[in-house]
């Protein structure tokens, strides 16, 4: 019974999604790759090494006798954090409307199996009050 009801879960889910690309498992390029930054970007690895990065630029410019290229207050790193967080934010955007679809497929998929449960209850329901029925008679 179980299986029965896997398979004809799958078997809506197919129907209700049978066009889009993401439902399928097919990824491009631009996706794949916003999933790897996003989860790159996202992690403590890219954090520490970034504020590592920020140290370094800030103390070579501070403590260089030679030329200084971005004197105080910084304004090549101004510009550099901000191109970065103008061309990361999209992309991170992009990958979480991915991980928003793949949530709207599994709960069309719990939809479907929570469907063909309770259709299985309530035909387990009528077979107990059939056999109540039975049992009152005699």
């Amino acid at each position: 019974m179980l299986k029965e009801i896997k398979k004809d879960a799958q078997r809506i889910l197919n129907n209700t999604n049978e066009n889009h690309p993401t439902y399928q498992g097919k990824k491009t390029t631009g996706q794949k790759a916003a999933d790897a930054l996003a989860t790159y970007a996202g992690s403590w690895e890219f954090i520490i090494g970034f504020f590592i990065f920020i140290g370094l630029w800030m103390s070579a410019n501070v403590y260089m006798w030679v030329e200084q290229w971005d004197i105080y207050p910084f304004i090549l790193l101004n510009l550099i954090l901000s191109c970065l967080a103008a061309i990361q934010a999209p992309i991170i955007l992009m990958s979480q409307n991915r991980a928003a679809q793949r949530d709207r497929q599994t709960a069309a998929y719990d939809y479907a199996v929570n469907r063909k449960a309770e259709r299985e209850i309530l035909e387990i329901k009528k077979t107990v009050e059939a056999i109540q029925k039975k049992l009152s008679k005699k």
